[in-house]
């Protein structure tokens, strides 16, 4: 990412800015990193990520729906479940958008 987009980091930015939604989105970035670290992408069911997170069924869905929406996560359904990866493409935004800015 050379020049920063800002209207796509303010949406990530805006997803994660939500206590569950981080938690969720750092659940699944640690089930993912040494995946990641290889540059590749990490397949992981939704409900192994959301053991620590005390909310409903429809509260998850709309925060993985808004994690998605910003570009951060896939999703697909495999049967009955939801299986979450985490995009290696927002994870070197990040580390760009972070990098340009230190001192």
């Amino acid at each position: 990412m050379s020049k920063i987009d800002v209207a796509k980091m303010s949406k990530v930015f805006r997803a994660l800015s939500n206590k569950n939604r981080l938690q969720l989105f750092l659940n699944l970035l640690d089930e993912s990193r040494l995946d990641l670290a290889k540059g590749r992408t990490h397949d992981c069911f939704l409900t192994n990520i959301i053991s620590n997170l005390r909310i409903g069924a429809p509260s998850i869905s709309h925060h993985v729906r808004e994690l998605e929406a910003a570009g951060l996560i896939e999703t697909t359904k495999e049967g009955k479940q939801l299986v979450c990866s985490i995009r290696p493409e927002a994870m070197d935004d990040i580390a760009a958008f972070f990098s340009a800015r230190s001192v």
